[in-house]
């Protein structure tokens, strides 16, 4: 078993008109045996910034750390807060001055950017990026992911049809990954509000 499958994961953020969902399980294992049915993987940086990191959980929590730090210092010195792009090159650079001896995460990075223009992305666990338009996702049930989310996408999708669309894939999604699953999380961020939800799922 790899390392980034210790802990089980999954993620997955998506696009829509002027907004953008990002969604993980809420599962923590070790291996096949469930720790805690109520972890959370999605962490706030800012109103319009929200940073996902699967892979081991005691990395994520420590890389999160660092992150929250560096954002911290930034809005102190530039008396605002960070850009997703920006964001996104500052934890590329953050995994790949460890690349020897990495954080075995991978991150999903979702914001809204100038005129409210949705940008998503994720890397490895040394920082290289992968930018997409439509979706991105990351942890022990992507493959699956990659499946739902492509059969469900479309473009320019309002809030509401959003995170039915994010929800439907995550949960039909994580029942088909043993390391992954006990619900879900949903965030779905527009310009003006934040939207937490919590799904249920599948208990086993």
């Amino acid at each position: 078993m790899s390392i980034f499958e210790y802990n089980g994961s999954a993620l997955v953020a998506m696009v829509g008109k002027n907004c953008f969902a990002i969604a993980s399980d809420r599962r923590l294992g070790v291996q096949l045996q469930t720790i805690a049915t109520d972890f959370q993987r999605i962490s706030k940086i800012h109103d319009r910034l929200f940073l996902g990191l699967s892979g081991l959980a005691t990395d994520a929590q420590t890389l999160y750390q660092r992150l929250v730090f560096r954002h911290k210092l930034y809005q102190l010195r530039e008396e605002r807060d960070m850009k997703p792009e920006t964001f996104a090159n500052l934890v590329s650079a953050i995994l790949y001055e460890k690349r020897f001896g990495p954080y075995f995460c991978q991150p999903v990075i979702a914001g809204l950017g100038d005129e409210n223009k949705p940008f998503i992305c994720t890397m490895d666990s040394i920082g290289a990026k992968e930018l997409a338009k439509d979706f991105v996702v990351a942890g022990t049930a992507s493959e699956s992911l990659y499946g739902a989310c492509e059969s469900m996408f479309k473009d320019d999708m309002e809030p509401e049809e959003l995170f039915e669309t994010v929800s439907q894939a995550l949960l039909s999604s994580v029942d088909r990954d043993c390391l992954s699953g006990w619900g879900g999380h949903v965030y779905v961020v527009t310009p003006t509000e934040v939207k937490e939800r919590i799904l249920k799922g599948r208990m086993d």
